[in-house]
C-alpha cells in the first residue's frame, strides 16, 4: 500500500492514459452526483408532505359534544350534551400511559380593547398543553403556566395578528388588555402555522375564563395528544375507547354520532404513513438503481481497462512480476480513481442541492438534501464496487501465461 515505486507507477499510468482515467472517473462521479441529487429531491418531497400535516400536533385526538339524535335510557333525543372539568379529568385518566400533552378548551367571543383600539376576538380558556397541541411558536414572552391556572390569574397570550390589530408598535408583554370589562396582563405573543385566523385568538387560563362566566365549569372541547409510540391502529382504537366511555358517562346511545364526536388525526396519519412509506421506497429504489448503474459502469470500464493492459501484464510476468503484485497494482489504481472521482461527485452533488435550495417549492419540493451518513454509505459502496471491479478482471488476467498475454491483440 505504501510502496513508493508502486505509487509512482500508478500516477505514471494515469498520466499516460488520461482518456481511460477520465472515463472511469466520470462514471463514478456521475453515479454519486445523480444519487445525491435524486435522493435529495425525494427527501424534499417528503419534507413538503410532512410540513403540510404539521399545522397542529399530528398525534391529536379532538373530543367534542353536540345534540343527541336518539332517545336513550329514558332521556329524550335532541338533548344538548355538555362536558365539564370532571369529564376532562376522566378522559385523560382513562389510560394515562397513552396521553402525551392535553388541554381542555372553553371558547367564547368577547370584546377586547386596548387604548382607542377594539375588536371582537375568540377567547380560549385552556391549559399550558395547548401550546404543543396547536403547534404555536412564541415570538415574545411566555405561554401559560400551571401557576396561572392554580391562582386563576388574569393573564393572556395573544396571537400575532391581535398584536398587529390592537397594539401595533412595541412589545405588548406586560401591557393590559380589557377583555369584556376585565383587565388581563399580556404575558406572551405567539405565531401559528394555521394562518391569520388562528393568530387572532387570545388564550387565557381556563380557570379564569370559567370564573368570569359565573363560575361555570363547562368545557367545549378536549384535546389529547396521544403518546407518539402508539401506532395509527392503536391510536384509532384508543380514540374509539374514549368516545365509547364518554358516551356511557353522558348517557348517549352507542350509535348516536352527534351526541359525542371524536376527530382522530391517526385516521388521517394512517394514510399519510402509507404514502410516506411508498415514497420512501420509491426514493430508496431510485437511489439504489443509481448506485447499481454506477457499479455496473465501473465494472464494465475496469474489464475494458484490464483487457487493454493484457500485453502489459504479460511483459510484467515475463520479467518476473508476481501475480499478486500485478493484482495489487491494478486494484490500487482502481481505488485511487474511484476515491478521487467519488469526492468530486459528492462535492458537485452537494453544491447542486445547495443551489437548488427552495427554488422548487412551487413543485412541492422543500429543502432538498441528503444526510452525510447516507452520502458516506453511498461513497463507500462505490469505492468497494471499484475495488471488486478492479480485482476480478485483474486476478483473471494475472493467471494468464506470459506468452498468451503477449499474443493478445
Amino acid at each position: 500500500m505504501f510502496d513508493l515505486d508502486r505509487w509512482q507507477e500508478i500516477f505514471s499510468s494515469i498520466r499516460s492514459n488520461v482518456l481511460r482515467t477520465v472515463l472511469s472517473g466520470f462514471t463514478v462521479a456521475l453515479g454519486l452526483f445523480i444519487f445525491i441529487v435524486l435522493f435529495g429531491i425525494g427527501k424534499g418531497l417528503q419534507n413538503a408532505f410532512t410540513e403540510g400535516f404539521a399545522r397542529d400536533a399530528q398525534n391529536l385526538i379532538t373530543i367534542y359534544t353536540g345534540k343527541t339524535t336518539m332517545a336513550y335510557k329514558g332521556l329524550q333525543s335532541d338533548r344538548t350534551v355538555t362536558m365539564d372539568n370532571e369529564d376532562y379529568d376522566f378522559l385523560i385518566n382513562t389510560d394515562k400511559e397513552k396521553v402525551g400533552d392535553a388541554s381542555p378548551r372553553y371558547s367564547t367571543s368577547l370584546m377586547v380593547k386596548y387604548g382607542k383600539e377594539s375588536g371582537t376576538y375568540q377567547i380560549n380558556g385552556a391549559k399550558p398543553g395547548e401550546q404543543v397541541i396547536e403547534n404555536r411558536k412564541m415570538l415574545d414572552g411566555r405561554y401559560l403556566s400551571p401557576m396561572d391556572l392554580a391562582k386563576k390569574q388574569n393573564v393572556a397570550v395573544i396571537g400575532r395578528m391581535v398584536q398587529r390589530d390592537l397594539i401595533k408598535n412595541g412589545s405588548p408583554v406586560g401591557k393590559d388588555l380589557n377583555i369584556n370589562g376585565t383587565m388581563f396582563k399580556i404575558v406572551g405573543v405567539f405565531s401559528d402555522d394555521g394562518g391569520d385566523r388562528d393568530e387572532r385568538h387570545i388564550t387565557v387560563p381556563i380557570t379564569t375564563l370559567q370564573q368570569m362566566k359565573k363560575g361555570s365549569d363547562t368545557v367545549n372541547t378536549v384535546y389529547i395528544a396521544y403518546n407518539e409510540k402508539l401506532t395509527p391502529q392503536e391510536a384509532i382504537k384508543y380514540g374509539d375507547e374514549l368516545k365509547d366511555k364518554l358516551k356511557a358517562r353522558k348517557n348517549v346511545a352507542p350509535d348516536d354520532e352527534n351526541g359525542v364526536g371524536v376527530w382522530n388525526n391517526a385516521q388521517n396519519m394512517e394514510g399519510t404513513f402509507q404514502f410516506m412509506f411508498v415514497l420512501t421506497i420509491i426514493v430508496g429504489f431510485i437511489g439504489m438503481g443509481t448506485l447499481l448503474a454506477g457499479i455496473i459502469g465501473i465494472s464494465n470500464i475496469m474489464v475494458y481497462i484490464v483487457k487493454e493492459r493484457t500485453k502489459e501484464i504479460g511483459v510484467r510476468k515475463a520479467i518476473g512480476a508476481k501475480p499478486r503484485s500485478i493484482v495489487a497494482l491494478i486494484v490500487q489504481e482502481s481505488v485511487v480513481i474511484t476515491v478521487v472521482s467519488g469526492i468530486v461527485g459528492v462535492a458537485v452533488g452537494v453544491l447542486a442541492l445547495s443551489l437548488i435550495g427552495d427554488s422548487l417549492e412551487e413543485f412541492f419540493i422543500k429543502n432538498p438534501g441528503v444526510g452525510w451518513g447516507t452520502i458516506f454509505m453511498a461513497f463507500i459502496a462505490l469505492v468497494f464496487a471499484g475495488l471488486i471491479a478492479g480485482f476480478v478482471p485483474a486476478y483473471r488476467a494475472s493467471r494468464i501465461k506470459p506468452i498468451e498475454a503477449l499474443r493478445t491483440e
